[in-house]
């Protein structure tokens, strides 16, 4: 698509907390989000500065009609917008940002203030795919559990490898996480047992979230899959180790990650992200043909990780880049669709944990404290895994000729339900 007026980086907005330094929401972002006010409804909105322009009353007085007769921000989600051509969301990112402009836009626009609105699940998650993309995590993870030697399983230079996951138990940035029950098994039990996870993980991520739907038995190229990307958001795929390393031979993950992934709730669109895309780190051995990238897919992500125990304050823990995921959101997008997979609107797409080459750019306590081995210091003690009370904290920035940002996806760590009393 590239650049245009959009992106332009003098641009300011007559809304003051959106040319504030450090705000994640300047006009060149716009990021689009569901929110409520009490006694509302859900009500689709645009994050800018400290506000939020309410697009469910713009469309209802006829200021703002991306599908002309047709409403698609009265549903309280991003799906019928995510829906309509690719043209029409360009369309209507330049006419909000006209909007909003310090010089032409319209000051009567419909505002609430973000501390005043509570924020929803964005979209109807159709379905929810979790990839295993980043080259430093899936090595870490095989050192650990097989040798150096033979850390990469001998697919995983050819393909994305990813595993379809539970679209149900997807949520919010905010929401509170229980702790999972399920089969636990040490290396010198003789037989497993059932309850409470001990070794409870974070995973950081990006999801890709699909806005135009592919046909049935139709693949498409990567530069098809990147445009056909609405946007993005911070995804946190919520782990269980040890009753992964039970149940995962020889299906993959189950009841060890379909218990909760929290998303942040407001969608960086494709469109704002283009100036800060990336190319993938080089190649190891060659792609299909099918897998062949035109452009630099990646972008310039700049993510940070902070644990904070109940009572203490915040440590920052990771801090890491996307710019270092050896299969982008758009390869995972294309190997998704070459069998003929149908690609829905709504479809999520997870990144796989995002680990850099170096140290303190690890994506999960995994491989930060090597599967306990090594306890990291936070607020009042150290950790080796999540304990309850726990709050996980995600943020992202892209920074360039300006800076934008994805806001936060947040979680604390909740006791198991006791099964007995489920």
């Amino acid at each position: 698509m590239g650049r245009n007026e959009t992106h332009d980086p003098a641009r300011k907005s007559w809304v003051e907390s959106a040319n504030a330094a450090g705000t994640d929401f300047p006009i060149q972002n716009l990021p689009y989000g569901v929110f409520s006010t009490p006694g509302s409804d859900h009500r689709v909105g645009v994050a800018i500065g400290e506000m939020i322009l309410d697009l469910t009353a713009l469309e209802s007085a006829g200021t703002l009609r991306p599908a002309g007769s047709r409403t698609v921000f009265a549903a309280g989600a991003l799906n019928p917008f995510m829906a309509l051509p690719q043209t029409v969301w360009a369309e209507t990112r330049a006419a909000i940002a006209r909007l909003l402009d310090a010089g032409e836009g319209d000051r009567s626009a419909p505002l609430v203030r973000q501390a005043e609105a509570t924020l929803h699940l964005p979209f109807f998650v159709r379905s929810y795919t979790d990839f295993y993309a980043s080259k430093e995590h899936a090595t870490n993870v095989g050192t650990m559990f097989r040798d150096p030697d033979n850390a990469l399983m001998p697919n995983w230079l050819h393909m994305p490898i990813g595993y379809n996951g539970r679209a149900s138990t997807v949520v919010a940035s905010g929401t509170p996480i229980h702790r999972p029950n399920g089969q636990l098994k040490g290396p010198d039990d003789a037989t497993p047992r059932f309850g409470p996870c001990e070794k409870l993980d974070f995973e950081l991520e990006l999801g890709a979230v699909v806005g135009t739907p592919t046909t049935m038995g139709h693949p498409i190229s990567a530069a098809e899959a990147y445009d056909s990307i609405f946007g993005y958001v911070l995804l946190n795929d919520w782990s269980a180790r040890d009753i992964q390393v039970w149940e995962y031979q020889p299906l993959g993950p189950f009841q060890s990650k379909s218990f909760a992934t929290s998303i942040s709730p407001w969608v960086v669109t494709r469109e704002a992200l283009e100036p800060f895309r990336t190319p993938a780190p080089e190649r190891e051995k060659p792609l299909l043909p099918y897998l062949y990238e035109d452009g630099p897919n990646n972008f310039d992500l700049a993510l940070e990780v902070e644990l904070a125990p109940a009572g203490g304050g915040p440590t920052v823990i990771s801090r890491t880049n996307h710019k270092f995921m050896y299969y982008s959101s758009a390869l995972q997008f294309v190997h998704h669709a070459s069998s003929g997979c149908a690609m829905e609107t709504g479809d999520l797409l997870g990144s796989g944990t995002i680990s850099g080459p170096g140290p303190g750019t690890l994506g999960s306590l995994l491989e930060i404290t090597w599967n306990g081995r090594d306890p990291i210091s936070v607020a009042g003690g150290t950790r080796r895994f999540l304990e309850d009370g726990d709050g996980v904290r995600f943020t992202g920035r892209c920074t360039g000729d300006y800076e934008i940002g994805f806001g936060a996806c947040e979680g604390t760590i909740l006791p198991a339900v006791d099964f007995g009393r489920a």
